[in-house]
Formats: C-alpha cells, sequence, structure tokens
C-alpha cells in the first residue's frame, strides 16, 4: 500500500479512516501529534486549522507517496484554499467522508471543494458502513 497523510479540519474522520485502513478497532481518540501507523501518517486537524502550522504539514509530505485530503460532507467548514494540492510535491486526492449521513446535495459539494482545491481523484466514503472504501483501497494500493 501507498504511504499516506492524511490532511483535513477536527472530526473530519482522519483517525477514524486510519484505524479503518489499518485494520484497527474503531474508536474517538483526538490526535494531539503526528502519528505514524503501518504506511499511514494522521495528522492533528490543528495542523490544517492554523495556518502557522501548514509548514508541519509540506515537511512531513516528503515522507509520503500520496497527500489526502480529507472533507466532511456534513461540515459547513472548508479549510482548503483554491490550489492547495499545488503545496505538495506529491499527488493529492480528495475524500470525501461521512457520506453515510450527508445529503447527496453535501456529499455533491464537498467534492466540489475539494476538487477546486486541486484533489484529483475525490472519492466518496463512510469509514464506519465502509461504503466507498473499497475504491480508496484499490487506489491506494503499490
Amino acid at each position: 500500500m501507498k504511504k499516506i497523510m492524511l490532511v483535513g479540519h477536527v472530526a473530519c474522520g482522519k483517525t477514524t479512516l486510519c484505524q479503518r485502513l489499518n485494520g484497527l478497532k474503531q474508536e474517538y481518540k483526538k490526535t494531539q501529534a503526528l502519528e505514524v501507523i503501518n504506511h499511514t501518517i494522521d495528522t492533528p486537524g490543528e495542523y490544517l486549522e492554523h495556518r502557522s502550522f501548514m509548514r508541519s504539514l509540506t515537511v512531513t509530505a516528503v515522507e509520503v507517496d500520496l497527500v489526502l485530503f480529507l472533507q466532511d460532507a456534513t461540515s459547513e467548514r472548508f479549510l482548503f484554499s483554491p490550489g492547495q494540492s499545488v503545496a505538495f510535491p506529491i499527488p493529492v486526492i480528495g475524500v470525501v467522508t461521512k457520506t453515510d449521513i450527508a445529503t447527496k446535495e453535501q456529499t455533491a459539494q464537498a467534492v466540489e471543494l475539494l476538487e477546486l482545491a486541486g484533489a484529483d481523484p475525490v472519492f466518496c466514503i463512510s469509514s464506519i458502513s465502509g461504503e466507498g472504501m473499497d475504491a480508496l483501497i484499490d487506489y491506494l494500493k503499490d
């Protein structure tokens, strides 16, 4: 599997996706610092929310094959800037999370916003129900 880094706002589903991808028990845990679990780097949401920490994400990206921008479909907050993917020297894909509890309109809007940030392709998933996970996992395989 490709080595990946998960980036998104607080409570967007990064840790839950990390647990799902790595076959771990799904339980709530607030990520306080960068955590490396197998081929996945889980980042605190504050690294995206506070621009002074963005440099940490850029530096950490040199250790991975792929950056995943995560957007909670149910959230009205969108913190990625247009074209933000160019800040990373590697490919950036988008992952819309919590699609099991979002409307189709919310999911479509999240996809559009991730595309505006430069993520390509964009996957729609639910880490809880497993919806969309097969396509994402297939993409992440070497």
